[in-house]
């Protein structure tokens, strides 16, 4: 996999100060949970940088992902992690909470890097940062700075979800990270949603709407 990674080598913009063909990659986990905030990560690598064995985290199993994501944290020339709340979630939708996420983490970056790689087909506004933004669908499988990304956006987003496990325990949510499985929606009919529940998401609604008990 790692031939088929996409670098762009950028010219420095010495005005600016980035660093000459950095490139930041970013990616987010927890688009589709019916539960826990939105994650999104930013990490910034040079050229010839590659961490062995990065590649989408959903390629990896947890135990190699947490090796990784340290791995990233301790060589990546910058990195970042930010997320949404539910409740902003629910207040502006999960698309636009995901925008802000992403916002959010570049914004906590202490070093800009000449272009920034975002996965998917949008990329959020980001008033401060006057580098070259490119959207790249499934860029988490072709472009090394972005699958970096979303092990560092999974690792951090599963370690809050087994927090929420602590903290609400009839959910289930360190087994199924809060997606919409079948053990997750018979709990939310069954107790009804938890203050972690999106409740802008159809089946969050439709399980206040039956009257499930309360958490």
């Amino acid at each position: 996999m790692g031939n088929d990674f996409r670098f762009m080598n950028k010219a420095m913009d010495r005005d600016s100060g980035y660093e000459v063909g950095a490139i930041g990659g970013i990616d987010e986990a927890g688009r589709g949970p019916l539960a826990g905030p939105v994650v999104a990560a930013v990490v910034v690598l040079t050229p010839d940088q590659h961490i062995d064995g990065v590649r989408d985290s959903k390629q990896l199993t947890p135990r190699r992902r947490t090796a990784l994501a340290a791995e990233i944290r301790c060589h990546a020339a910058a990195w970042s992690v930010a997320r949404a709340e539910v409740a902003e979630i629910d207040n502006i939708n999960i698309l636009q909470a995901t925008m802000l996420a992403m916002r959010r983490a570049v914004e906590q970056l202490d070093q800009l890097p000449d272009e920034l790689c975002i996965d998917g087909n949008r990329a959020p506004e980001l008033p401060g940062y006057h580098g070259q933004t490119t959207t790249i669908v499934g860029g988490d499988r072709t472009c090394l700075a972005i699958s970096a990304a979303s092990i560092l956006a999974k690792v951090v987003r599963d370690d809050l979800m087994l927090d929420l496990d602590r903290a609400f325990p009839n959910y289930g949510f360190a087994q199924h990270k809060g997606y919409p499985t079948a053990q997750h929606r018979e709990a939310l009919l069954h107790y009804g949603p938890c203050a972690a529940h999106r409740r802008s998401f159809r089946p969050v609604r439709q399980a206040i709407e039956a009257g499930g008990g309360c958490a």
